[in-house]
């Protein structure tokens, strides 16, 4: 029997392309009026700046095009919001709900 490899951590940067994987669903919950993030045996509850950053993750954006779209909309500096959005899809990748 063979080893199996042990998957590589993700490490978000600038240039990376972020996208949820086939199995993890962003739902907007119309009821409740909340958005979900949907995956299997897990349900996490993303507030309204993770919403707007997942919504972008389509795997053709990198971080940093994610990141100037936000600065535009926010009207925030870029590198602010670079350093915040990398820190978030970190913490997700970590646990498996962003991939690239």
């Amino acid at each position: 029997m063979g080893a199996r490899p042990t998957p590589q951590r993700l490490i978000v940067e600038a240039a990376t392309k972020p996208r949820m994987p086939r199995h993890i669903k962003l739902r907007h919950d119309a009821g409740r009026g909340v958005w979900l993030l949907l995956a299997p045996e897990r349900v996490f509850t993303p507030d309204p700046i993770a919403v707007e950053v997942l919504k972008l993750c389509d795997g053709e954006r990198t971080v940093a095009d994610i990141s100037a779209i936000l600065s535009k909309d926010f009207n925030a500096p870029e590198d602010v919001i670079l350093g915040d959005v990398v820190s978030m899809l970190q913490d997700l990748a970590d646990k498996g709900v962003v991939t690239s």
